[in-house]
């Protein structure tokens, strides 16, 4: 078969389907802004396409968002068209629509079976969006007016897709009925073998210092660290955690940008504003055990899950993280907020210790508790880990599935989209 990939950042999700698709004798190519120029990654042919149109200037502000999703979509188009010119056409098309990539190829190629991968519909209740009061939106009353065109760009795609995947369950359940049910819960997958326990392992702080699982090390890792991933909490709590924790070790890996939410006060980064807001309460011989790594490579980091005692992690409502599930499957001891995503990954008192998000007081006693008893935080690994190679195993479980659902997506009749 032909499949065709659209991700602006290829490989992204597909980074593990898209290599496999090819060790199956699949022809695959990439759409993508990642390149400049056409090449190669592990068997698939990557082709680049480019933005060429500015965008609006006074446009209506709930539109913005919709805009930079017709650009990429217009774009995308543009460079599809080139291909089908030349005779292409695609068999299977598998496409990440959150940046509106690809929303006319159906037009362009009615007869390809169209595969999305559905990471989110957004929700102005019981979601993200109203779920920190310390952060509430200037325009409440709009919000749901503004959320609704924001998922413009879904609803486009609704026309587009025959079938979908989420990557957990909670992801699928935002979507409308209608989407939802044609919606497979199928994760992206974490190789198990690699992230796996290791006494031995040992992690190099940038002072030169090494730590092991000898030291009682606390992790907590974001992609950025920011409020949507709880790192305002977790600040605060830093103080009273490293009182009750004089030997602690706290290990914060993360950039300084914006994944999600809103963008702090110009000039200043939600790193430093809650490092200023907690640091009076630290002496200087505790913060000297606070370790800010930014973002560090993969081996370091696998290494630095494996020497965790404690992995913290904290999320409001919404994607779940890969971390947590790799921090798992290292065998790491979990202390996680008690918010939806967390429901289908952390079994509580089983594989993992949840408390209130917006609990202070309890997500210490919660880390204390697994500090101060071994055989818990043993326990507490191994169920997470247990867990992590039955659920979401890349090679047994998950790849397999992803796998299936090409196969199911490609028997579907050509031309029909029953989204």
């Amino acid at each position: 078969m032909n499949i065709l990939f659209i991700h602006q950042n290829f490989p992204g999700q597909f980074k593990h389907l898209a290599p496999a698709l090819v060790g199956r004798g699949h022809q695959v190519t990439a759409l993508t802004l990642r390149v400049q120029k056409p090449g190669r990654w592990q068997g698939v042919r990557l082709l680049p396409y480019a933005i060429t149109r500015k965008p609006a200037t006074g446009l209506h502000p709930w539109l913005v968002d919709f805009e930079t999703k017709l650009l990429r979509a217009e774009a995308c188009h543009a460079a599809a068209a080139r291909l089908k010119a030349q005779g292409y056409a695609p068999d299977v098309i598998i496409a990440h629509p959150g940046w509106g990539e690809s929303m006319f190829l159906r037009d362009l190629w009615p007869e390809a079976r169209i595969g999305l991968y559905c990471e989110l519909y957004y929700k102005a209740r019981e979601g993200d969006v109203d779920f920190d009061p310390e952060f509430p939106n200037r325009a409440a009353d709009r919000e749901p007016i503004r959320l609704r065109l924001k998922n413009l760009n879904n609803l486009m795609h609704a026309e587009v897709g025959d079938l979908g995947l989420s990557p957990t369950a909670f992801q699928a359940a935002t979507f409308p009925e209608a989407v939802r049910q044609r919606i497979s819960v199928i994760h992206d997958g974490i190789d198990t073998e690699a992230l796996r326990p290791d006494p031995g392992a040992q992690y190099a702080l940038p002072d030169g210092r090494i730590l092991s699982r000898d030291d009682e090390v606390i992790t907590f890792v974001n992609r950025n660290l920011e409020p949507y991933r709880g790192y305002h909490m977790f600040m605060r709590a830093l103080p009273d955690l490293l009182r009750r924790r004089p030997d602690a070790q706290v290990l914060i890996v993360g950039g300084d940008e914006v994944s999600y939410g809103a963008r702090p006060p110009r000039g200043k980064t939600w790193k430093q504003i809650y490092i200023d807001e907690v640091r009076g309460q630290i002496p200087d011989a505790d913060w000297t055990r606070v370790h800010f790594l930014g973002r560090i490579p993969y081996d370091p980091f696998v290494r630095l899950l494996q020497i965790s005692r404690c992995h913290v992690y904290l999320t409001y409502p919404f994607v779940l993280s890969w971390s947590l599930i790799e921090a798992m499957s290292c065998g790491a001891a979990i202390v996680a907020s008690d918010t939806a995503p967390l429901h289908e990954a952390i079994r509580h008192g089983e594989s993992g210790r949840l408390f209130p998000f917006f609990d202070r007081a309890r997500m210490l006693d919660e880390i204390c508790r697994v500090l101060d008893d071994p055989a818990l935080a043993d326990s507490l690994g191994a169920a997470a880990r247990a867990f992590a190679r039955e659920k979401y195993d890349l090679r047994t479980v998950c790849l397999p599935q992803q796998l299936q659902w090409i196969d199911r997506l490609a028997a579907m009749p050509a031309g029909r989209f029953t989204f």
